[in-house]
């Protein structure tokens, strides 16, 4: 397969479709074990043997990235016309928080540097919001996006037992992880 310089630009409504037939699915043959504690959380990557293959369920409301409040973006980022990755962000100014709602990268562009594209764009709008930092969710499962977003400069600011309980990621743990904006 021949790859294009890959695009990152704002998208809109006119990418939906593509952005809802984009495989967010991951394979992995490390998870991240958790353990915690009254005075904090260790972590520990676990190789796991049959691989763990997790597709996200469809349960995203219309307008991912938008936040409701106008504060949202969404980038895509393109090989050609190919839509190869996006990113939804929304900013809290309470907190100077931009949040990482949601990112995804199609497999065949997984380790070219398409989800690196994607946070510097995030990193811009920071930016331009002027945010103090950049934060995202991410299952202790997803060890090869928590591998990149280590890579990215993130690190682990929290974590939660309960948040995925009664839906179908139940049992597994959120860490939150973030990275300062200068």
């Amino acid at each position: 397969m021949t790859y294009q310089e890959i695009i990152c630009r704002p998208s809109g409504p006119e990418d939906d479709a593509a952005v809802a037939a984009l495989d967010g699915s991951f394979t992995t043959d490390t998870v991240y074990e958790v353990t915690a504690s009254p005075a904090g959380f260790a972590l520990r990557p676990v190789p796991v043997d049959p691989p763990v293959r997790k597709v996200f369920p469809d349960d995203e409301p219309d307008g991912d990235g938008d936040g409701g409040d106008g504060t949202g973006r969404r980038y895509a980022a393109f090989d050609g016309d190919v839509l190869c990755g996006f990113v939804a962000t929304s900013y809290e100014p309470w907190n100077r928080r931009l949040t990482v709602e949601d990112i995804e990268v199609a497999p065949e562009y997984r380790g070219r540097g398409v989800g690196r594209a994607l946070m510097e764009r995030v990193h811009e709008r920071a930016r331009e919001c002027g945010a103090g930092h950049v934060w995202l969710e991410v299952t202790n499962i997803n060890a090869p996006a928590i591998r990149s977003y280590l890579r990215m400069g993130f690190s682990f600011c929290g974590m939660d037992t309960t948040l995925y309980s009664g839906t179908e990621s139940a049992g597994e743990i959120a860490l939150f992880m973030s990275r300062p904006c200068p």
